[in-house]
C-alpha cells in the first residue's frame, strides 16, 4: 500500500530543501554580490553611525576591498568599541565597528540554515520568529497543559548558566562549527572571529568608575584566552545558540524533558513532581560542566508552584495574562523625562520609545501604554502620535 507524507512532514522537508539550497547557493560566501546583500542587512540599524556612514560613502571600494581580504585570507577584525552599560546590570560591551559587522551577517546568514533545523523549538533567543512574544505564547500553553487549566498543583525550576558568555570555551564552540560545516572558507573565517581577542585592539567609551563596576570574572580583560565571546555582537548571539543546542538536545533526548525553555542562558522547566526537578537539575549541572566547561549559577535557581508566576522574559507569566516587570516600565519613565529634559534625534527618540512598546504588547499592559501617554509623555506629545486607539506603538506626526 502506498503511503502518503503527511502536511507536517512535507513541510519539514521544504524546509530542509529550502536549506540545502541556501547552503549550496553560499559556496559564493565572498563575492561582491553577497557582501552587498549583507551590508544593506547591516545597516538597517546602524545606517546612522559615523561608520556606517563613512562605509557607505565609499561603498562600492570599501566591499571590493573588504572582498579581496577575504577571498585571500587576509581579514582581520578591526577596533572594536568598548563600554559598560549598568542597566540592568554592570556589563562590557565590545562592539564590532560597522565594516566587521558586515562579515558577521555575511558569516550567521551562512551558518543559519545548517544550524535551524538541528535547533528544538523551545530556544528562543536570536532566531526568527521565535523571539520574546513566542516564548511567553509557549510558556502559558505549557503552564495550562500541565496544571490542567488550574485544576490540578504544578513547580517550575527555573535556572541561570553562571558568567555564559564569558566562561564559554572557544575551543569546543569551533570543534562544533567544525563538525557541521565542511567549507574551508567559512571555517577560516568562524575560526578568526572567535579567536580573535578585542582586548587588544579597543576604543573606550566609556568612564574608569564605570569599568570598576565590573567584576574581573565577567570581563573579557579577567578571563583565559581560549574563553569568552564579546556581548554586542551577531555572531555572539548566534554562537551563544549553538553551543547551548548541546545542552538542548541532552535535556530533551536524554532526560525527555517535556516542558522545557530556554532564553539564552535562562532555563525554565515544568513538572508535577517537585523532586524530579531537582534530579533534573543535578544531571544539567553535571552535563554541562563535564561537555561544555560551564557551570549552574547557585544563587539563581527558583524551585515553587506555577501560580507564582515566572519571571521570564521581560514579564511575569502566569498561564491567564502577564505582567511588565516595574524595572523595564521605571526605565522607560526615566528615558522620557530624559528626552522631555535634554531631547536626542527624533529617530532615536521613537526607535527607544518603540521598542519600549513592542515589549509591552508581550504583556497585558493596555492601561499602562495609555498612562504612559497621558501623564509621561508630556512635550513629546508634539511630537508623536499613537498608530492605533491601543497606543501600540507611535509615529512622528506630520
Amino acid at each position: 500500500m502506498e503511503k502518503f507524507a503527511t502536511s507536517e512532514e512535507m513541510n519539514q522537508n521544504n524546509r530542509h530543501s529550502q536549506n540545502r539550497e541556501k547552503i549550496i547557493a553560499a559556496e559564493k560566501i565572498f563575492s561582491y554580490e553577497n557582501l552587498l546583500k549583507q551590508y544593506y542587512q547591516c545597516r538597517k540599524r546602524k545606517r546612522n553611525t559615523i561608520n556606517a556612514i563613512k562605509f557607505e560613502m565609499n561603498l562600492e571600494n570599501e566591499l571590493l576591498k573588504l572582498q579581496k581580504e577575504l577571498e585571500t585570507q587576509i581579514y582581520n577584525p578591526g577596533r572594536s568599541i568598548y563600554f559598560v552599560v549598568t542597566k540592568p546590570k554592570p556589563r562590557e560591551i565590545f562592539a564590532a565597528g560597522f565594516r566587521d559587522r558586515v562579515v558577521h551577517h555575511v558569516l550567521v546568514d551562512y551558518l543559519e540554515p545548517i544550524w535551524e533545523p538541528k535547533f528544538i523549538d523551545q530556544s528562543y533567543s536570536c532566531r526568527k520568529k521565535r523571539g520574546a512574544h513566542k516564548a511567553i505564547e509557549d510558556l502559558k500553553k505549557y503552564l495550562r497543559i500541565i496544571t490542567n487549566n488550574h485544576r490540578r498543583p504544578a513547580y517550575y525550576l527555573q535556572l541561570d548558566i553562571r558568567s555564559f558568555f564569558m566562561s564559554l570555551d572557544k575551543d569546543i564552540l569551533f570543534a562544533l562549527i567544525n563538525k557541521r560545516v565542511k567549507n574551508s572558507k567559512v571555517l577560516w573565517l568562524a575560526k578568526k572571529i572567535i579567536f580573535h581577542d578585542p582586548t587588544t585592539n579597543y576604543y573606550c567609551k566609556s568612564k574608569m568608575s564605570l569599568l570598576k563596576l565590573i567584576p574581573s570574572h565577567k570581563s573579557l580583560f579577567g578571563v583565559a584566552k581560549s574563553q569568552g565571546l564579546p556581548i554586542g555582537n551577531l555572531t555572539s548571539q548566534f554562537f551563544a545558540n549553538v553551543y547551548l543546542n548541546e545542552m538542548d538536545q541532552f535535556v530533551k533526548h536524554q532526560l525527555k524533558i517535556k516542558y522545557y525553555l530556554r532564553y539564552v542562558d535562562d532555563l525554565v522547566i515544568l513538572s508535577e513532581n517537585k523532586e524530579e526537578l531537582k534530579i533534573w537539575r543535578d544531571r544539567i549541572d553535571k552535563f554541562l560542566q563535564e561537555k561544555l566547561k560551564l557551570k549552574l549559577h547557585p544563587q539563581k535557581q527558583i524551585l515553587q508552584e506555577v501560580n507564582k508566576g515566572i519571571n521570564f522574559v521581560g514579564g511575569i507569566i502566569r498561564m491567564d495574562y502577564v505582567l511588565m516587570r516595574k524595572r523595564v516600565i521605571n526605565n522607560l519613565r526615566q528615558r522620557l523625562l530624559n528626552f522631555n529634559q535634554c531631547p536626542i534625534t527624533t529617530r532615536e527618540m521613537l526607535s527607544t520609545i518603540n521598542s519600549y512598546y513592542g515589549q509591552f504588547k508581550n504583556c497585558n499592559t493596555f492601561h499602562l501604554r495609555k498612562k504612559l501617554w497621558h501623564k509621561n509623555f508630556n512635550e513629546l506629545n508634539n511630537i508623536f502620535i499613537p498608530v492605533d486607539s491601543n497606543f501600540s506603538y507611535f509615529k512622528i506626526k506630520q
